[in-house]
C-alpha cells in the first residue's frame, strides 16, 4: 500500500470518527446529574437533584399535635402532609415552605383536615412563601431567580377543608375533595356550620404548583372545600400554577387582596354553590400555559344549600397576551358581580363573557333553569361592570335549538349596562408577591 493510501483512509476515518462525534447528543451541561462527556450537542435531557439546604426540615405524613414552623429554617413538603383534625399548625411571618417534585398521587400537598387550622399570617415585609423544591430562594429571599412565571406543576399545593355549607351532587351535604382519593380518609368537606374557622392565611404567595391527578381531578394553587366565614384570607398571591388559582368548593368564607398570575386553566373557579365574597382582586392571564378562563362559576350542583349567593366584586381579569377567556357562568350560576373590569385589549377579538343556556329540545326548546334563567330574573346581576373589547355572550351547547339564542341574547344585553368597572390596581401587590418584584404586573 502505498503511503498516499494510507493517509487518504487515515483521514476519512478521521472524519467519520469527527462526524459521528459531532452529531453525539445528550447532556452537555457538567453540573447536571446525568452529564455525558462525550455528548456534542445537547438534546435537553439533563436532570438535576435539587440541594436540599442544611437548614430545612423535611415534613411527612400526618400531623397530629399543634406545632410551628418557623422562619429560620426551609420546611419541606414530601409527599401529602395533613394537619389532623383538632390541630393547629402555625407558620411564622417569612417562611418558606417547598414542595418535592412528584405526579399525580405523589404529589406534595399541605392538606388543612376538616376541623384542623392553618394560621400562617405574614406580612408585607415578610411574606410566607410556598414554593417549589426546584426554586431556589433562600430564607431571607422574597423571590427566587431561576423558575419562570411559566414553570408550574412542580409540587402540589395548598388544600384546606372546612364543615361550611355545600351544594354537592346527589344531595350530599359533605363529599370528598378533587386530588385526593376517597381511601385516605382526610378528604371530606362540608356541613352545616357556616362560620366555621379553618384559621388564617395573611401574605402568602403560592408558587409554581399545580397537579393533575387524573381528568378533572387536580390540585390548584389554593383549593378550599366548605371553608367558613370564620376564617380568614387576606393578601393572597397565586403565581405561575398548573391548573385553577383559587377554587372554591362551596363555603362562606370571604377573601381579600387576590392576584392570581398565570394560571394554567381559571384564575377564580367557584363550585358547588360558594357563597362568599370576593374582593379586591387581580387575575392576569398569559401566553404558552394553556390558560382558560379568568372567572369560572357553577351554582348549585345538588338539591341541598341552594340558597346562597356569591359576591364578586371589585376586579380585573385582563389578558397579558393572545390567550385566555373573559368568564364562563355556567349552570346555575347566581349571585352578584360588581365593579370588575373585563380587559381583553391585547387580543384583536377580544374575548367573552359568556352565560350558558340550556335548552329542552325535546319540548319546544323551552329554557331549562341556567345561568341565563339566573340572569334574566335578576339572580346573577351585573352592576357597573366594564367591557373592553369583551362581549357578553348567551351560550348553548343544544345545537337544536341555537334559533332561540337570538332573541335570548337580546334579552341578556339589556342585563349589562356598561359601567366604570373596577378600581383596583396592581400598588396592593407590587412590594411583596412575586409577580410584582419581578416587575410583571
Amino acid at each position: 500500500m502505498t503511503k498516499v493510501k494510507l493517509g487518504m483512509m487515515l483521514m476519512a476515518a478521521s472524519l467519520a470518527v469527527a462526524t459521528v462525534s459531532c452529531k453525539k447528543k445528550g447532556c452537555t451541561d457538567p453540573t447536571a446529574d446525568n452529564f455525558n462527556t462525550d455528548a456534542k450537542k445537547d438534546d435537553g435531557s439533563c436532570t438535576f437533584t435539587p440541594e436540599v439546604p442544611s437548614n430545612s426540615v423535611n415534613k411527612s405524613g400526618t400531623i397530629s399535635a399543634n406545632e410551628t414552623w418557623t422562619s429560620d429554617k426551609i420546611w419541606i413538603l414530601d409527599g401529602k402532609v395533613v394537619v389532623a383534625t383538632g390541630v393547629t399548625l402555625t407558620i411564622q411571618a417569612g417562611t418558606i415552605v417547598k414542595g418535592k417534585e412528584g405526579q399525580e398521587t405523589l404529589a406534595s400537598a399541605l392538606i388543612i383536615q376538616r376541623g384542623g387550622k392553618l394560621m400562617a399570617e405574614g406580612t408585607a415585609a415578610s411574606p410566607i412563601i410556598f414554593t417549589s423544591i426546584l426554586d431556589n430562594i433562600e430564607i431571607g429571599q422574597k423571590v427566587g431567580t431561576n423558575l419562570t412565571r411559566t414553570d408550574n406543576q412542580k409540587w402540589g399545593g395548598l388544600i384546606i377543608l372546612g364543615a361550611a355549607p355545600i351544594s354537592a351532587q346527589s344531595g350530599d351535604t359533605e363529599t370528598n375533595i378533587e386530588g385526593i382519593p376517597v381511601t385516605a380518609g382526610y378528604g371530606l368537606f362540608g356541613g352545616t356550620n357556616a362560620t366555621d374557622n379553618s384559621g388564617s392565611l395573611k401574605y402568602v404567595s403560592i408558587r409554581h404548583g399545580g397537579i393533575t391527578i387524573g381528568e378533572g381531578n387536580e390540585i390548584n394553587g389554593l383549593t378550599l372545600g366548605g371553608v367558613g366565614s370564620g376564617t380568614t384570607i387576606d393578601n393572597i398571591e397565586i403565581y405561575a400554577t398548573l391548573d385553577d388559582g383559587i377554587e372554591f368548593f362551596g363555603g362562606t368564607v370571604n377573601v381579600t387582596n387576590i392576584l392570581v398570575y398565570f394560571q394554567g386553566d381559571d384564575g377564580l373557579d367557584l363550585d358547588m354553590n360558594y357563597s362568599g365574597t370576593i374582593e379586591n382582586f387581580i387575575v392576569m392571564q398569559g401566553d404558552l400555559v394553556g390558560t382558560d378562563e379568568a372567572l369560572e362559576v357553577d351554582g348549585p350542583e345538588g338539591t341541598t344549600y341552594t340558597s346562597g349567593l356569591f359576591t364578586i366584586k371589585n376586579g380585573l381579569c385582563k389578558s397579558l397576551g393572545l390567550e385566555g377567556s373573559a368568564t364562563d357562568f355556567k349552570d346555575k350560576a347566581q349571585g352578584t358581580i360588581q365593579n370588575v373590569t373585563f380587559d381583553y385589549s391585547s387580543q384583536a377579538a377580544g374575548s367573552k363573557v359568556k352565560v350558558r343556556a340550556n335548552y329542552d329540545a325535546a319540548n319546544g326548546c323551552a329554557a331549562k333553569t341556567d345561568a341565563l334563567t339566573k340572569l334574566l330574573s335578576d339572580v346573577l346581576v351585573f352592576t357597573n361592570c366594564k367591557k373592553l373589547t369583551s362581549i357578553l355572550e348567551v351560550y348553548t351547547t343544544v345545537a337544536a335549538c341555537s334559533g332561540s339564542v337570538p332573541a335570548d341574547q337580546a334579552m341578556a344585553n339589556t342585563k349589562f349596562v356598561e359601567g366604570t368597572g373596577t378600581t383596583m390596581t396592581s400598588a396592593t401587590f407590587t412590594s411583596w408577591t412575586c409577580a410584582g418584584l419581578r416587575n410583571q404586573l
